[in-house]
This record gives C-alpha cells, sequence and structure tokens, in this order.
C-alpha cells in the first residue's frame, strides 16, 4: 500500500521538527516545506534565516526532502495589512489567527497539493477527530500549550486534509524526543510573538508604519495627567509604556489603559488592576465562523475564551441572523478588547469564534 504522503510546515523549531520525525516514523512519506512569510524591512531583528537554516538541518537529518515557498507577497496582503488598519482604527488585531487561515491553511496547503500531498501537518498543539458527521477541532491534550483558540477558523475541507501529531504530546515530551534523535532543534528558545517583530520593540516598529501623532492622556473623569506618543500603540489592560509619575492627590499605585478615543486622540487611564472601567459582562462579535459550518443552536450556552490561556468562561451565546453574535458571561470580564478573537468551546471542542466588535464596558464621558 503506498504511503501516505505528508508536507509538513518546517519552521526550524523544534515542534515542527518532531511532528516531521513523528510522521516519518508512522511510515508516511513525508517532505518538509519551509515558508518565508516576511521580508526583512531593516527595522529589527529578525530569526528568519536561522530558522531557514535549522529547517535544513533537521530535514537532513531525517532523511527527508524540503521544498521552499515565498509567502511574503501573499503574508502582506492577507495578514500584515489588515493589521495595520486595525490598529490605525485603535483597534488590537490578533495576526495569529489570520496567519492560520490566509497562509498555512490556504497558500500552504495548496503549495502541499501541487506538490501531489494526501494531507499536511504542522507542529500545532492541537487535536482533529471526526464524530460520524463532521471534523471536530480538539484542544491539545497539554492545555498549557493548546492552540486551537488561534485556529478557530479552520473549516471542515481544511480539517480533513490536516494532521496535528503533536496534539497528544506534552512539550517536555516533544523536547525529550528531539534530543533523543539529535536534533539540533531539541533545545532552541520557541518563538514568541509575531515573526515581522522579532526581538524589535513593538511600539519602534509599529511607528515604522504608523507616523506617531502624541495626544493627551486622561483619567476617565476627564483630568489631564500625561500625554502619550499615538492611542494606536497601546490596548486596553495594558501597564506598560505609560510613564505616569506622581499625580496629586492620587495614590501611588499602577496605571492602566481603560479606553481609547481614536477619533480625539485621547488615551483613557486609571488606577487599579481591576478598574471598574476595564470589566464587562457581554459583548457583540462580528460575523462568526462556525468549525462545524453551523451554529449548534440560535441560543446555547458554552464557554469562551477573548484571549490566549485565558481559561473558560461561562457564558450564554445568541446567534444574529446577520452572523454576528451577542455573549453574556456569567462573570465580570477584564480588558475585553475590540479586535481581538472570542473563541468558543463545548468542552474538549472547539466551536469556532469571530473578532470581537464592542463590549458593555463603561466609556469615559467627556473631558473637563
Amino acid at each position: 500500500m503506498k504511503p501516505e504522503a505528508v508536507v509538513v510546515g518546517v519552521s526550524g523549531g523544534v515542534d515542527s521538527s518532531v511532528a516531521a520525525l513523528l510522521l516519518r516514523d508512522a511510515g508516511c512519506a513525508v517532505t518538509g516545506l519551509f515558508m518565508q512569510n516576511w521580508n526583512d524591512d531593516g527595522s529589527g531583528e529578525c530569526r528568519a534565516e536561522d530558522d531557514r537554516r535549522d529547517a535544513v538541518a533537521v530535514c537532513g537529518a531525517l532523511g527527508i526532502p524540503i521544498r521552499f515557498r515565498d509567502f511574503s507577497k501573499e503574508y502582506w496582503n492577507g495578514v500584515f495589512a489588515h493589521f495595520l488598519a486595525e490598529y490605525a482604527a485603535g483597534r488590537t488585531p490578533n495576526p495569529d489567527v489570520l496567519c492560520n487561515r490566509e497562509i498555512k491553511f490556504k497558500h500552504f496547503l495548496d503549495a502541499a497539493r501541487e506538490l501531489g500531498a494526501d494531507a499536511i501537518a504542522t507542529g500545532h498543539y492541537a487535536r482533529v477527530d471526526h464524530d460520524g458527521r463532521s471534523f471536530r477541532l480538539l484542544r491539545a491534550i497539554d492545555r498549557g500549550k493548546d492552540q486551537s483558540y488561534f485556529l478557530h477558523q479552520l473549516g471542515q475541507a481544511q480539517l480533513a486534509f490536516t494532521r496535528f501529531p503533536l496534539g497528544a504530546l506534552h512539550k517536555h515530551e516533544i523536547r525529550r524526543i528531539a534530543a533523543e534523535h539529535g536534533l539540533r532543534t531539541a533545545e532552541k528558545k520557541d518563538s514568541t510573538g509575531i515573526c515581522f517583530i522579532g526581538e524589535r520593540d513593538f511600539r519602534s516598529f509599529l511607528a515604522h508604519y504608523l507616523p506617531a501623532r502624541e495626544g493627551e492622556m486622561h483619567t476617565p473623569d476627564g483630568t489631564r495627567i500625561g500625554r502619550h506618543p499615538g492611542v494606536f500603540y497601546f490596548t486596553l489592560g495594558q501597564r506598560e509604556g505609560l510613564h505616569i509619575g506622581g499625580v496629586r492627590g492620587r495614590p501611588q499605585a499602577p496605571w492602566f489603559v481603560v479606553a481609547k478615543d481614536v477619533a480625539r486622540n485621547i488615551l483613557y487611564v486609571d488606577q487599579g488592576h481591576d478598574s471598574p472601567w476595564l470589566q464587562s459582562t457581554s459583548l457583540r462579535s462580528e460575523t462568526t465562523h462556525w468549525i462545524a459550518g453551523t451554529p449548534p443552536a440560535v441560543r446555547f450556552a458554552c464557554t469562551a475564551q477573548t484571549r490566549y490561556r485565558q481559561s473558560d468562561e461561562a457564558c450564554e451565546v445568541r446567534v444574529h441572523d446577520d452572523g454576528t453574535l451577542d455573549v453574556a458571561f456569567t462573570r465580570p470580564q477584564r480588558a475585553v478588547t475590540p479586535g481581538q478573537s472570542l473563541v468558543l468551546y463545548d468542552g474538549e471542542v472547539c466551536l469556532g469564534g469571530a473578532v470581537i466588535a464592542a463590549t458593555d464596558a463603561p466609556v469615559p464621558g467627556n473631558p473637563a
């Protein structure tokens, strides 16, 4: 019987290295494919070349062929342009979700089919199964590494063609397997954040594309207490980078971003991690993507995450005819941020998700 031909997205990290190893040892005909998704603009450090060398070395050690594809144009048009537009509008986007939908499970999948693949595989921590009716996206066994949140935009056709070899393993097992097979990525530090930012300062990077426009910082009651370099450099709940000194009549306590008025270029801040200005109990979403193709019901209870690695939060969901959602949480949520992703779960099963459009968090009044 002809072995299953699987193209693995090799990134030069330990996870994709072990994914390729496991599939090879399972008898698959494995080919590695390294994706270049970003052309360095000279504004900082990007690890793409080091990652490319590691991917080549790993594929050589495994005795599997490697191919290369440049998706930088597709990344710019499908991910980065949206990333900039969202920040310019004062929202906080999640480019990892878009990268998975537009690059890894679209252009990469198409490239794998051109190479004659029966399936693709990545080093994501997630699982896929079939319940007799449809394919399901499941959380990884290692809940600390689970990446189903970033994969919630995948559909039936993509899941049917995808393998996640690491979904039933823990991170320490991945590193042990890599070390036992002498892979050079065994102790390689995990990449964090977004590739095109790399090791550079996020604000400096963003200023390269969105020029700074200074404005005032206000408390929710309208008191002016400082200046900011641009509201789009900040996100709700952020503490770092405010540079607020002692304020007369105020306690010596940390300040946090609680709201942004983009039209007036005002950044609102308040003291206290759990400021009431950061609390919301409901949200409205943009159009929802359902992994099964349809929602489980017009109204239903489930759990949700409004940010990565958040604990499950119980909620009630109402589905509108236009595909948007009203979501009411059982308890107040902190710093739910428009532009980020709401992802819904039924136990271990990821149902789908949507971009957060608005919340019922209080809005600061007009400044004095």
